[in-house]
């Protein structure tokens, strides 16, 4: 039983890594989007985002399939909780990803060239996503902890990006459309970050049992 038990929990951690990495890669997508301008490379992010619902559903089946077959220990529960718990966030990561593909549709061609800023909070966000799955994958609480940190970079990021759009604002009036579009993908990348976050610590609460401020 046991052993059924352990091959059933190596699949679920297969799955949880392959959404992972179809979440870098949609979030990869749109940043590239944004950065060219690209409105066919931002289309590709609806089918990919698909695939990631599919497989939010594929993994809550299995998780309650060992929940209510098996008799999990008090380990193999927290990791069942971490990924019912992380699963949630990646589907989130990936219709938010979509979202900013989305809005790069209507920006006419223009990319954020004119916000750098807006860029490396892209890139700030796509490497806490690769941390926390990262940490998933080896169980490494220092590397989860790293990816929370890095969630404070994202937030100057995002102060930043909203004072140069207020600025481009003042400056260009006529810009003001394509300043809140980018304002908004601004908001998306935030709340990505928020989102790998969270994921890291469901990490930490799968090895060593206490979740943010709780003490052992």
């Amino acid at each position: 039983m046991r052993n059924r038990f352990d091959e059933q929990l190596a699949v679920l951690n297969k799955e949880l890594i392959q959404m992972g990495a179809m979440c870098e890669e949609i979030i990869a997508l749109a940043a590239k989007a944004l950065a060219n301008g690209d409105r066919d490379l931002a289309a590709k992010t609806a089918p990919l985002d698909t695939e990631i619902d599919e497989m939010e559903r594929t993994i809550e089946s299995l998780c309650l399939k060992l929940l209510l077959q098996q008799q999990p220990v008090a380990k193999d529960l927290r990791q069942i909780s971490a990924a019912l718990k992380m699963i949630t966030d990646m589907e989130r990561i990936g219709d938010q990803a979509a979202d900013i593909a989305e809005i790069i549709t209507f920006l006419h061609g223009r990319t954020a060239a004119e916000c750098n800023s807006i860029l490396l909070m892209a890139q700030a966000s796509i490497k806490m996503v690769t941390e926390s799955i990262d940490a998933f994958v080896q169980r490494d609480v220092a590397l989860a902890q790293t990816a929370i940190a890095h969630d404070d970079l994202v937030d100057e990021y995002f102060i930043k990006v909203k004072s140069s759009l207020i600025q481009m604002i003042a400056e260009k009036p006529e810009d003001g459309e394509y300043a809140l579009d980018l304002l908004m993908i601004a908001k998306y990348f935030e709340r990505i970050g928020d989102h790998a976050t969270n994921i890291a610590e469901w990490v930490v609460f799968s090895v060593t049992g206490t979740h943010k401020g709780e003490s052992l």
